[in-house]
């Protein structure tokens, strides 16, 4: 039995999708649930928003499989991934480290893609294709993880193919913005694309001598983030984007035919529509904490206190319905 991999994706950056996996990852382990988060994005954002920069440090310039990319560095050689070191963040919550020399690996995965079609020995390419998988299902399994959260990064390219290969359920974070929308006419295609090539070349091996992930990459749904609310734009300007998300995600993600579109507050594919907290970012970059978590030791008093507790709950709803959706049984948290 594997562990279900959920990947938050979108080809269109500056969504705060980094953030939200950050703050699901930790309310997920409030919660009970046992969580083990990948950082797959070369720029190592989740891995910085975890770890002191000291702790990078020594894990970059240390010895040791410290980080996702020492893990499948063998496999640029003639060897497999190697066990990775994961960071323990809290009793229930585990990191495998990113790290920008994983950028490296892009070409040896593309590579791969077209040598998975060949009628040559197939082990080699779907070892490297399937690195990210086999190396977070070990990690997890020691970890006794319930969830595998993956981060990615705001592309197209062979790394995020990989990780989607990887990944049973899909989430879109989205902004108000026609590059948003644009972003989701992209992502759509490519999903369907990347699903079809991967079952096509499973078909083409009829009996594997390893394991290999499903390729599901089932999309549960989208969350609206406001984080890009500005004063000077007005909100008329900003619901017409928003209201174009139900549509386009059915057209684009769903490739559904759309006949009638529900308003963003009462599609069911809309797992949330979160505020801007950019109050109490400050502080929590400060305490190194999720924003939820912030007491008044780290400056949550007054307003911040109750923008905490509202946070706490948006979150809270947000984890609840997402573990339901996917099927995960939420523990009971006395």
């Amino acid at each position: 039995m594997t562990i279900p991999v959920l990947t938050f994706f979108n080809n269109k950056g500056g969504v705060g999708k980094t953030s939200l996996v950050y703050h699901l990852a930790w309310m997920f382990s409030e919660q009970g649930l046992r969580v083990l988060a990948v950082d797959l994005d070369p720029q190592a954002n989740l891995t910085a928003a975890f770890l002191e920069e000291d702790q990078l440090a020594a894990l970059w310039d240390g010895n040791g499989v410290t980080t996702i990319f020492r893990s499948v560095k063998p496999l640029l050689d003639v060897g497999d991934f190697a066990p990775v070191d994961y960071q323990q963040l809290s009793p229930n919550l585990a990191l495998i480290p990113g790290d920008l020399g994983l950028s490296g690996f892009e070409d040896e995965l593309s590579a791969t893609w077209t040598d998975a079609m060949g009628d040559k020995n197939k082990t080699r390419p779907f070892r490297i294709l399937t690195a990210f998988w086999r190396a977070a299902q070990e990690a997890a399994v020691r970890h006794k993880a319930d969830l595998i959260l993956f981060d990615v990064g705001p592309n197209l390219g062979a790394i995020n193919r990989a990780a989607l290969l990887a990944s049973n359920h899909v989430i879109v974070p989205l902004g108000a913005d026609l590059f948003s929308l644009q972003g989701l006419r992209n992502l759509g295609p490519t999903l369907r694309d990347w699903r079809a090539g991967w079952k096509k070349r499973r078909d083409d091996w009829p009996k594997p001598d390893l394991d290999l992930p499903p390729g599901d990459m089932h999309p549960v749904g989208y969350i609206a983030m406001r984080h890009g609310v500005r004063l000077t734009r007005p909100v008329k300007a900003y619901n017409r984007w928003l209201d174009q998300i139900p549509g386009e995600f059915r057209r684009s993600v769903l490739d559904k035919e759309v006949k009638k579109v529900p308003a963003i507050e009462k599609d069911d594919y809309c797992l949330s529509m979160l505020k801007n907290y950019n109050s109490l970012m400050p502080l929590a970059q400060e305490a190194r904490k999720p924003i939820f978590l912030l007491r008044s030791a780290d400056g949550a008093i007054g307003s911040h206190a109750n923008a905490v507790t509202k946070a706490y709950g948006d979150f809270q709803a947000l984890a609840t319905d997402i573990a339901r959706r996917i099927d995960i049984g939420m523990p009971e948290v006395l």
